[in-house]
């Protein structure tokens, strides 16, 4: 759920996430590129309540602070806190993710105290203002053997491509705008993808 996309679409944060919640998905991760509001923090809060009843998990975006006060997990990039750091804040039976985005950092994730990695780009996206190169499918089913740990696909994924990435390797994708049709009919669309996802 990037806030920006949602406010492009003039979908706010609880309205994207209980037809999502209801459709079945149990990861969902808050991503917020600005600076945090007193506002966005009650929507944020909201949604954790959501999550919890609904048995999901919540993920915070880059922040560890937000995450600690939510009672959420937390993902983080290479530019972000690094992981031993954030787990230090988290504490160990936090959710802790860890962005990649070629072989080298793959396999340095193995060291580090998390317990997903996300790798991508998979395609070309439009969620990022200067996207990491595109890693592909190809790469994908070639570097999966460097994780032992659950591998997430991100970047660019669709219902028209989500299966070649399982396929190659994924255990789980991410996917911001294929989620989130323009006039921000998130239930239908996630009928679309329950029906993807089905076909597995």
């Amino acid at each position: 759920m990037d806030t920006g996309a949602l406010l492009a679409r003039g979908c706010g944060l609880e309205a994207a996430a209980a037809p999502m919640l209801d459709s079945g998905v149990r990861v969902l991760q808050i991503r917020h590129k600005g600076a945090w509001t007193r506002d966005l923090f009650e929507q944020a809060g909201r949604v954790a309540r959501l999550c919890e009843q609904g048995k999901a998990l919540l993920i915070i975006d880059d922040r560890a602070d937000i995450a600690m006060l939510l009672g959420a997990g937390l993902h983080v990039g290479q530019d972000d806190l690094p992981p031993v750091d954030a787990r230090r804040l988290i504490g160990p039976g936090a959710a802790l993710g860890y962005s990649t985005h070629n072989a080298e950092q793959l396999t340095g994730a193995a060291a580090e105290p998390v317990d997903y990695v996300a790798l991508g780009p998979m395609f070309a996206t439009q969620s990022k203002a200067n996207p990491d190169p595109v890693v592909g499918v190809e790469r994908l089913s070639e570097w999966r053997r460097l994780t032992e740990r659950h591998l997430v696909a991100i970047g660019g994924i669709t219902r028209a491509n989500a299966m070649e990435v399982f396929e190659a390797g994924a255990d789980s994708v991410a996917v911001i705008g294929d989620v989130l049709p323009q006039d921000c009919s998130i239930t239908k669309r996630m009928e679309e993808w329950r029906r993807t996802i089905g076909r597995l």
